[in-house]
């Protein structure tokens, strides 16, 4: 396994390009609301892109993904592909999930947004998954293992009665947008060897559900959703280790 451990150049330009994924996560917020399909959505983040930032929506054409975000709503876990047919009503949850390149540099994120007032459920599971990121977060720095990040998120997210998607991870990220290491969400003995260090640069962003951890993928080759019918959440951050701890860049 080569894990790029990333320059001061890298770094410097992947910050550009987080602060521009971070910039699109929160323009789009404006517009999440019943009524609104998330095609409009899609094209409203792919004008942003790439007519005020001057960059490039990284999924769009990856492995010929036809869109340039991944739209997911309720019990949607991931890769949804935004439709001008799917409206969004009232007590959706989505996830929108942004990835760019510019310059030759990628980053990514994503995060929940609420369609109206959420049902306690939806806030809750969104709650939980938001807080079992900052819990991993507090633990990462140089000299730490990976595979504790995956074993801090299940500990958490189980306690609180969800489960941890296991079929997607986190990934390393920079001149490409997949590289090593893969950052599991679940605790594995896989990358017990492998620990942190300072310049790596990867993406933390699990998946939790209401009920199975299972997924099944859809027709369209993409999208992915819960065996059971029930509810997903995901938060995903690009972050840096640095001398002292972490940075996230996507903030």
């Amino acid at each position: 396994m080569s894990i790029i451990i990333k320059s001061f150049i890298d770094i410097k330009k992947i910050r550009i390009v987080s602060r521009i994924v971070s910039e699109v996560l929160f323009y789009i917020s404006k517009y999440i609301k019943p009524g609104v399909s998330t095609g409009e959505i899609d094209f409203i983040c792919n004008k942003r892109i790439i007519d005020y930032h001057k960059a490039f929506p990284a999924c769009l054409g990856y492995m010929d993904y036809p869109k340039s975000i991944c739209t997911s709503v309720n019990d949607v876990v991931c890769h949804g592909i935004p439709n001008f047919d799917q409206i969004l009503k009232k007590g959706d949850i989505i996830n929108i999930d942004v990835a760019i390149v510019k310059n030759k540099y990628y980053s990514d994120a994503s995060k929940m947004y609420f369609v109206g007032k959420p049902s306690q459920l939806s806030f809750d599971l969104c709650r939980i998954t938001y807080n079992s990121v900052i819990k991993a977060l507090k633990y990462i720095g140089p000299g730490k293992k990976l595979n504790i990040i995956g074993k801090i998120i299940q500990d958490y997210v189980e306690k609180n009665g969800y489960s941890v998607v296991r079929n997607y991870c986190g990934h390393g990220i920079g001149k490409k947008l997949h590289e090593e290491p893969q950052v599991l969400h679940y605790y594995s003995n896989i990358n017990d060897n492998i620990i942190l260090k300072s310049g790596m640069i990867f993406t933390i962003e699990p998946m939790v559900n209401v009920g199975s951890y299972k997924t099944k993928v859809m027709d369209d080759g993409w999208t992915v959703k819960t065996v059971d019918g029930g509810l997903s959440a995901q938060y995903e951050f690009t972050v840096l280790i640095t001398d002292y701890g972490y940075e996230i860049l996507t903030f």
